[in-house]
This record gives structure tokens, sequence and C-alpha cells, in this order.
């Protein structure tokens, strides 16, 4: 176990373990941070965009843990500290990871039954928890930063280069390796290579994984009840506002809600598609996220009405309009796919 302090000087204390999953090479790592003289209120479970550790949601896990949540991360199959083995033997795909959200989801609810327990998605971890066939017994779902992958419905500065990457750069470098060796060059991180292919092909599809999957995707998402809060930011470099919608769309029997983040209500006036989990963001961003599950800890799931809202309207959703102010570009912004240390 590791002590540290979070927010206002509260103790939290963190612990590792594993988690074995069926179909797997070896178990999933899981690290949990609790607070140690505060009441445990509630679970969250914060789920990694992909090719990113679960380590680096450590500072945002803590400031959670601080306010009376459990909080649990962890690695997807054949990655990062769940990899067992040389990557390029890694076998495991999108739709392995959302059974391992699923198994993730079940043990920390067989573990503390009488707790609520909240899912936060990063990205790729907002789309896998409606995936499987019977709906994760999750009390409700944050995504952040998360969206349809489809390449059309990116950000401008990914969707100009991102043909780029899947008709060139993906296919060639996996094709010689047997697998996406991306951390050495900055992209995307290192990935089994089902993974690389799979999402390929997702994000070739206007539908995403449900165009390609078809019907038991679709009826997988619809069977999810649970209410859904996303957070779309005004300068994802990744997700834009519509394919955020999509995404929500997508869950179309939850209570939903899809809220705008802007980069002036920021210190740095920047965001991103990672920026939302840095420490800097505690006194900005966080607190938003800590509202959602108050919300929800008090019951109250009743923020719009149920049913698939139409892509690219706002009528259904609580919508932040974006300022007319611009902010400055700042170095970096627009990267592709980059790798988070």
């Amino acid at each position: 176990m590791d002590d540290a302090t979070a927010g206002q000087g509260v103790e939290v204390r963190w612990q590792a373990s594993t988690l074995e999953v069926a179909g797997t090479a070896g178990p999933l790592a899981l690290r949990q941070c609790l607070p140690v003289d505060v009441r445990v209120r509630g679970q969250v479970v914060v789920a990694a965009a992909i090719g990113v550790p679960q380590r680096f949601y450590t500072a945002f896990s803590q400031w959670l843990a601080a306010h009376g949540y459990a909080v649990t991360t962890f690695d997807y199959r054949g990655h990062a500290e769940s990899l067992h083995g040389p990557l390029r033997k890694a076998k495991a795909n999108l739709i392995d990871w959302a059974a391992d959200c699923t198994a993730v989801a079940t043990h920390l609810r067989i573990q503390s039954p009488s707790l609520p327990l909240y899912w936060i998605g990063h990205s790729v971890g907002a789309q896998l928890p409606g995936m499987n066939s019977t709906p994760m017994p999750i009390d409700g779902l944050l995504c952040i930063a998360s969206g349809s992958g489809y390449w059309r419905d990116n950000a401008p500065p990914t969707r100009r280069k991102v043909l780029l990457w899947w008709w060139g750069i993906a296919p060639l470098i996996t094709s010689v390796c047997g697998c996406m060796p991306g951390k050495k060059w900055g992209l995307v991180g290192d990935l089994p290579a089902g993974v690389i292919w799979q999402w390929r092909k997702w994000c070739m599809h206007p539908n995403y994984g449900i165009g390609v999957e078809g019907e038991p995707l679709r009826k997988a998402y619809a069977a999810a009840r649970y209410p859904l809060h996303a957070f779309s930011i005004e300068d994802d470099e990744m997700m834009s506002w519509r394919s955020t919608a999509s995404l929500v769309s997508w869950y179309r029997n939850c209570p939903q809600s899809l809220e705008r983040l802007r980069m002036l209500d920021t210190p740095q006036r920047r965001i991103g598609h990672f920026g939302f989990f840095r420490a800097q963001m505690e006194r900005s961003l966080w607190p938003r996220a800590l509202t959602v599950l108050e919300r929800w800890l008090d019951g109250n799931t009743q923020m719009t009405p149920k049913g698939q809202p139409p892509a690219g309207h706002g009528t259904t959703f609580t919508k932040i309009e974006r300022s007319a102010v611009a902010a400055p570009k700042q170095s970096g912004q627009g990267e592709l796919f980059s790798e988070i240390s």
C-alpha cells in the first residue's frame, strides 16, 4: 500500500490487486484508492482511453477518494500492467476490453453490494460499457472526451491526418511488428494487433462499432438503463461535438445529458483530449465531475427524457455554448494520438 495526501489534506491509500478474467493470458492489474479517515459513500471506476496506462489517472483518483469515493483504475488485457509476455503475442480486441470492463464492475459490485458504483470513462473507456449483451452493474456513466471514432466525425486536427494513419502508418507498423509498439514513436501507445485492426475497421464505418458488428451491439447499448452524462471538450483534438452526440445516442434508453466544457474555464485556456485529468484541473474541471456524482448519489437521475436524440441536435442535451472568444493555440495542440506518460 502507498499513502498519499489529496484534496484539502485528506489522506488516501492505494492498494494494488489483480483480477482473473476468463480468456486472458494473465490477470488484470487493478489499483484502488481509498480515503483513510473519511467514510466511503460510493465506488468509482476510472476507465482509461486507448493506449493510456491507468497510472495517468492517479491524481484525479486521489482527489475523488478524498471526497469519499473508493476509486478503482485498471489496465485492459494485453496493455500496460495487464500485459503478460511479448506484446506481439497478446490476444485482445475491443470486444475483449468490454468484457474486462464488465468483469471489473461485477467484481466491485460483489465486493461492496451496498455502495453505488459509478463509471467514469475517458474516450474508449466510455464506449466499452455498453458493448456487452448483459448491461454492466453500474449506477451511472460519466463520459469524458469520448465519442464515435468514425473518421469523418473526428475533430478537425485529427480528421486532417487520420486517413494517413489508418491507411498507411497503422497497418504498416502492425503488419511488420505483429502489434502496435507505438510508445517509442509517440503514437497511441503499445497495443495488441487485434485492438488496432478492429479499431481501424470501426473508425472507417459511419456507425462505428455498431455499423461493423451489427444488431447485437446495437441491442447491447439499448439495454443500458443507467444515467449518463457526457462532457464534450471544446478544444478536443480528437472528438468533436458531433462524435460525442453520436456516442450518447447509442445509449438511447439511458437518462442522458451532454455538456460542453470550455477552454476559457481553465487556468491554461487549454483542455484537449487528455487535459481533463491533469492535476492543474483540480479547481476548474474536477468539481464538475464531482457535481454529477453527487447528483446521482442523491438519487437525481432525471436529466433528460429517454429516447434516441438525432445526431447534431441539442433538444435533449444540456448544452453550454462555446465562447465567441478563441483561446490561442498552444504548443502540441492537435497532435495525433499523443502518448501519455
